[in-house]
């Protein structure tokens, strides 16, 4: 070979080496962020070519599809539908050919749409016999009683508001709503008219901010919720053994450091008053020098038991909760009756109330229980995972007696089921610049039956800008909302 054939074969040699090299880089290295690239249209395109798979409730599908007339492309066959989209909007999320995926549509995408690497052999073999490829089913842990009594019972309220139910033995999560809501059917296309449902949804629009997951991703100063956490520090560091031994809270009670009095809610009985009596009604002074006394470093060690400080993941990413570290004896006797920097989700304090119940083991929140392919085979089944002890089970059992007592016979009457024995705790919490704005109203609270189970935790928070400030209280408006959430699982498991 002369020396210019040369040359030009060893250029084209390395012409065709940098292609190879070029086409692993896009193939391999570049793959997965090519294929989230919103520019790639490729995606969307295979998302819609065939019907999604369905997110399931009590064996019933609360999602669906339906072949696509308002796409300005006809390349997207199909378009998301949903039943009762607004009540469940805060479980599915959305799915939306213009806007994207959120929540379980898109944490689940793989699966339903059949393109999970678990999905491949049914899917290859759909090829070969040319079946339409099919997506698989996400099968929900939540109790569509429990979710229809939460949503709306929040409804009916009128103000903003979030409901989380647990069951205590596995962290199953059985209800999760959030009002205002919105309906993922509403902007499920393309057309203009998706597009502007889209548009008045979004916060600067609308300031009642209808997407937002308050249930899993606002976090609100918990209030008196709060004194059931401290209740646990105080047990398991031995401060006080029993819900009935005298506490050495003097009345007024100067903060450490302060001269400023920690001021009960009206006149109570709160001097000395035992941890009972102190959460029956709800004695600020008593759980604020609990608080104080122990200071923030074992008051902080016994809240991250509970999960504050940590975001939740059930899948869906829930907030972190806060309880502050570095902070002096008064300030944390104000984050000890859940005022200060304490903040919570609603789904933390349904973790609290949880744990309480279930003899002081908390587990680990979810609302997936399995995973199925187009044909119902179970892909992947969650079980049920301890998260942490917060509490030994006697001083649960005593904590669990301390907050029957608050529904029998204190703030939480309103809760009362028959046939069921209940706990809880009724919380007000202070909102805006020196308390000035309408204060948030909570309840936590648990069921236990006759034969001794306990299948539910609840927490429910309130914000009511319109109501009467005198008439918001945690048991005048949260309690009913939590009694009808628990009656409903209660009647489900008849």
């Amino acid at each position: 070979m002369n020396k210019p054939l040369r040359r030009i074969a060893i250029f084209c040699g390395l012409l065709v080496l940098t292609l190879l090299l070029r086409d692993n880089w896009l193939q391999y290295v570049k793959a997965d962020t090519l294929k989230t690239d919103p520019k790639n249209r490729r995606v969307t395109i295979a998302r819609y070519s065939t019907p999604r798979g369905d997110i399931i409730v009590d064996g019933d599908p609360v999602t669906g599809s339906t072949a696509s007339s308002s796409s300005s492309l006809n390349d997207l066959k199909y378009k998301r539908t949903y039943k009762n989209g607004p009540m469940w909007a805060p479980v599915t999320g959305y799915a939306s050919q213009a806007f994207g995926a959120n929540q379980l549509e898109s944490l689940e995408d793989g699966i339903l749409t059949g393109d999970d690497d678990r999905l491949f052999f049914r899917n290859t073999l759909g090829m070969i016999t040319g079946k339409q490829k099919q997506g698989g089913n996400v099968v929900t842990t939540l109790n569509a009683a429990a979710q229809n009594a939460a949503y709306n019972g929040l409804k009916k309220q009128g103000g903003k508001g979030a409901v989380v139910a647990l069951d205590p033995a596995t962290g199953k999560i059985l209800a999760l709503a959030s009002y205002p809501s919105y309906d993922p059917s509403a902007f499920a296309g393309t057309s203009d008219k998706d597009a502007e449902a889209w548009k008045k949804l979004q916060k600067k629009y609308n300031p009642n901010d209808p997407m937002l997951n308050r249930a899993l991703r606002e976090t609100y100063p918990p209030g008196s919720t709060f004194k059931v956490v401290t209740a646990a520090a105080a047990l398991q560091n031995g401060l006080y053994t029993s819900a009935d031994q005298a506490t050495k809270s003097p009345l007024p009670y100067v903060m450490p450091g302060t001269t400023t009095e920690l001021k009960n809610e009206g006149s109570i009985p709160c001097k000395n008053a035992t941890m009972r009596i102190a959460l029956r009604y709800s004695c600020n002074t008593v759980f604020g020098k609990i608080g104080a006394d122990l200071g923030n470093d074992k008051m902080l060690a016994e809240a991250k038991k509970f999960g504050f400080d940590q975001e939740q993941f059930t899948p869906v990413r829930s907030s972190a909760s806060v309880f502050s570290d570095d902070m002096n004896q008064s300030q944390t006797a104000l984050s000890s009756i859940g005022q200060y920097n304490t903040a919570a989700t609603p789904l933390q304090m349904a973790m609290v109330a949880s744990a309480v119940a279930n003899d002081g083991k908390l587990m680990k929140p979810y609302m997936i229980d399995k995973l199925q392919s187009p044909n119902l085979d179970t892909i992947s089944q969650t079980d049920p995972e301890e998260m942490s002890q917060p509490l030994s089970a006697a001083n649960a059992q005593i904590l669990q007696s301390m907050m029957e007592t608050v529904v029998k016979e204190g703030t939480g009457t309103n809760a009362q089921i028959s046939n069921a024995t209940v706990g809880g705790k009724t919380g007000t919490a202070q909102h805006g610049v020196e308390n000035s704005e309408n204060p948030y109203a909570w309840f936590i609270s648990y069921a236990k039956l006759p034969d001794g189970s306990k299948p539910v935790a609840v927490a429910v928070v309130i914000e009511d800008d319109q109501a009467n400030r005198d008439d918001i209280s945690g048991g005048g408006l949260a309690a009913p909302i939590a009694k009808s959430v628990m009656e409903a699982v209660i009647n489900s498991k008849k």
